[in-house]
């Protein structure tokens, strides 16, 4: 009889300290994941931020001087279009750049100091994106190491967490050697 509850009360001490460690391994991806989804919403804000200073600063450069219909062509195709952050990204890196191209065509732009806020403020944001991709894909990585990793891999695997992709949608695991290239 003796023997039996000690077997019955170790097992419930096995099962609770099961129990426990899945709980604490289960808040280490929660943690993760909410890292990942806040970051994601401020980099979503600073996208629109940019978007919008991007298409603001259309009809001032239009309206300062006679250029193509054509020019920030990308841009004015976005409105339409249900894109992902990181498609978003590169197109708003792209219609920077040929704002930058633009403005150092026409000198008579840098004289607008409204485009030149629009300018500052697009650099800010774009130094703020740096930071958050970063910080992005430091908690990508985490996330995809508990995915990978034993014992977090049976969490992952019980609740259907699959390994994210890079901020770049670079997927290092694949044969794709496109994925390095700019």
């Amino acid at each position: 009889m003796d023997l039996l509850i000690l077997f019955l009360l170790l097992l419930i001490i096995i099962i609770c300290l099961i129990v426990a460690t899945y709980a604490y391994l289960y808040n280490k991806f929660q943690d993760v994941i909410i890292r990942i989804n806040e970051v994601e919403a401020t980099i979503d804000t600073n996208l629109r931020n940019k978007y919008d200073l991007l298409n603001k600063s259309i009809s001032i450069i239009k309206g300062n001087v006679k250029i193509e219909d054509d020019i920030f062509d990308e841009i004015v195709k976005l409105r339409s279009r249900k894109i992902s952050n990181f498609d978003l990204d590169r197109k708003l890196i792209l219609a920077f750049n040929e704002f930058n191209s633009v403005k150092s065509q026409n000198k008579e732009l840098n004289k607008s100091e409204e485009l030149n806020k629009i300018e500052k403020d697009i650099e800010d944001i774009d130094n703020k994106l740096t930071t958050f991709r970063e910080y992005y894909n430091e908690n990508i990585t985490k996330y995809n190491r508990l995915v990978k990793a034993f014992p977090t891999n049976i969490i992952a695997l019980t609740n259907k967490y699959e390994e994210k992709l890079f901020f770049d949608r670079k997927d290092m695991n694949d044969e794709d050697y496109n994925d390095f290239k700019l």
